[in-house]
């Protein structure tokens, strides 16, 4: 599982090292995509396809279905850290996420998401008091 807020830098060649916290629930492999409000999402391989499998499993005759497979599928970067537990980010992804030298890697539980740092900290004000809020019921037992 993954959890906490980090914030590595992008270096020059657009390597970015994971934190030591994440390294050995990715050692095996790791698949990097597109996710979503504009970050990457990086899961264990073997956890991206149980997901990407099920994905595949939506009908084909739905368009969003469709569209959300093949964006999924065609963004699939797989990656095995360095020795120093560094990964590339592709240069496409790191227009998509709009990445800078300074980054931010927070743990979501399952998964492990890539942010721009100026990104991040405007998504987390925006959404500040809804976290505060906490008004769905799966929340009420954290607050």
């Amino acid at each position: 599982m993954f959890f906490g807020t980090f914030t590595p830098k992008l270096d020059d060649k657009g390597r970015l090292t994971l934190p030591a916290k994440f390294r050995a629930d990715l050692e095996d492999g790791l698949m990097v995509v597109k996710g979503q409000d504009r970050s990457l999402a990086i899961y264990p391989r073997d956890e991206f396809l149980v997901r990407a499998r099920k994905a595949a499993a939506a009908s084909r005759t739905n368009p969003k279905a469709r569209a959300f497979v093949r964006n999924l599928a065609a963004s699939a970067d797989e990656q095995n850290p360095d020795s120093q537990g560094r990964i590339t980010i592709a240069s496409g992804h790191r227009e998509y996420a709009g990445l800078s030298k300074q980054c931010v890697v927070i743990g979501n539980v399952d998964f492990v998401e890539v942010w721009d740092a100026e990104a991040w900290q405007e998504y987390s004000s925006r959404y500040e008091e809804d976290f505060s809020a906490g008004d769905d019921e799966a929340f009420a037992e954290f607050l």
